[in-house]
């Protein structure tokens, strides 16, 4: 099943440019990035499509908000859009929203929903060259007053607490390319001269920028 066109016009003209307005690390390449890995995720388990394709979209709408909440502003973000009925039933309104709200790593309990689960998974973007651009962009978008050494600190904590081998985050979808990433990255962190050489690289040609 493919995504239907109007709907698909409907998202890149209106809901996708709110990201122009977000950090980088939560931008429009990101949101791309989330609906592309979510349609391979659906296809791969037989769901909803044109689901699927919304739940992206909309997943970092809260941004718009307080960061801590920003699961819960999105779905109320979504649910509250009458212009999606067009689409769809209240009933899949209603997992949709529920989907953006289960979509953090930090989320204590699993996804309510395969289409929660796609858009965790997808949101995730294990590959280890994004996950520490990602990384070091957002500390010097929001702490610009930290200076180099400060920001080394700042991005190896961030590390240890979200993608070690004792972090936060979660895989929802066994066998994932996600896995794959997630050893990589695991890897990297462990050698932690090997994780300031990837700091020291890319960190200057962010701070140019």
């Amino acid at each position: 099943m493919e995504v239907s066109l109007d709907l698909m016009s409907f998202v890149e003209t209106t809901i996708l440019p709110k990201y122009n307005s977000f950090d980088s690390s939560h931008g429009l390449v990101h949101v791309q990035r989330v609906i592309a890995n979510s349609l391979v995720l659906s296809r791969q388990l037989g769901a909803d499509a044109n689901m699927a394709y919304v739940i992206a979209a909309y997943h970092d709408l809260g941004m718009s908000g307080p960061r801590a909440i920003h699961h819960i502003t999105g779905g109320k973000i979504l649910a509250s859009d009458r212009r999606l009925t067009k689409w769809f039933s209240p009933e899949q309104i209603n997992i949709m929203k529920e989907a953006v709200e289960d979509h953090r790593a930090s989320a204590s309990h699993a996804p309510r929903s395969i289409y929660g689960k796609i858009v965790a998974e997808a949101d995730r973007d294990l590959q280890p060259d994004v996950v520490f651009e990602r990384a070091i962009a957002y500390g010097l978008e929001r702490y610009p007053e930290l200076d180099q050494q400060q920001q080394w600190e700042r991005f190896s904590k961030h590390m240890d607490e979200k993608y070690s081998v004792n972090g936060y985050i979660k895989l929802w979808i066994p066998n994932s390319p996600n896995e794959k990433y997630l050893k990589e990255v695991r890897e990297i962190i462990a050698d932690r001269a090997r994780l300031r050489a990837v700091f020291e690289q890319i960190y200057p040609r962010l701070r140019s920028v």
